[in-house]
This record gives C-alpha cells, structure tokens and sequence, in this order.
C-alpha cells in the first residue's frame, strides 16, 4: 500500500493529519453549529405547531360562539315574537273591554235621552191640554158672554 501511495504522489502522514484534522472539525462543528441549529429548529416546529393547534382551538370556539349566538338571537325572536302575541291578546282584551264600556255609556246617555224626551214630551202634552182647557174655558166664556 505504501507504493500505491508513493506511485500518486500521497504521504500518509499527511493524509493521516487531515483525516484526523477533517474528524475534529466534524465534531467542532457537529457540537457548535449542527446540534444547536437543529435544537432551535426543533424549537420552532414546536411552536409552529402549537401555533396550528391554537389555532384550530380559537377556529373551534369561535364556531361555538357562533353556534351559541345563533341559538340566543332565535330565542330572542322567539320570545319577542311571543311577548308581541301577549301585548295583541291584552290589547285586544282591552279593547272589547273599552268598547263595552263605551256601549254602556251610550246605552246609559241614550236611555237618559229618551227618558228626558219622554218627560219633555209628558210636559208638552200636559202644557197643550193646559192650554186647550184655557181656550176652551175662553171660548165658553165668550160664547156664554156673547149669548
């Protein structure tokens, strides 16, 4: 083997010192670059990935909220639309109501309309025969008179 090198012109020695040389600078490097730059990779895919997962979590709980919001403002509908029903009933109640006092009244104020156009009445009957009487006592009295 020594001729094969001495044929190419190598010294062993030398390549035997680079071998060695080009080991310790693979560890150098191995130990002071490779090891940290891949700790700090690692590092970082760690913190992508829980950037991801958080992510998906906030993605989840705003569909939730979402889900959430949609319930409450169908409820909320469905209460005004029951709170409006109510308030129609009432108003409807309150109406028959009124109306029936304002029938009563009417039929009250018509009824005293009619029993003070009966009195009215009665009184002019009476002041009518009052007067008959008087132009028939007149009339007598003059035809007794003019006898």
């Amino acid at each position: 083997m020594g001729q094969v090198f001495a044929a190419f012109g190598i010294d062993w020695r030398l390549l035997l010192i680079n071998a060695v040389n080009f080991a310790f600078l693979m560890l150098a490097l191995w130990y002071f670059l490779y090891g940290p730059l891949m700790r700090i990779l690692e590092e970082r895919r760690q913190r992508v990935a829980q950037g991801v997962r958080d992510a998906e979590a906030a993605a989840q709980r705003l569909n939730e909220i979402e889900e959430t919001r949609a319930d409450l403002l169908h409820k909320a509908g469905n209460e005004a639309d029951e709170i409006i029903a109510r308030a129609r009933e009432v108003g409807g109640e309150k109406e028959k109501q009124i109306v029936a006092q304002g029938e009563q009244v009417a039929a009250s104020i018509l009824k005293d309309a009619h029993a003070e156009a009966a009195e009215l009445k009665h009184q002019a009957i009476e002041e009518s025969k009052k007067e008959v009487a008087k132009l028939i006592v007149l009339g007598l009295e003059k035809g007794v008179a003019g006898k």
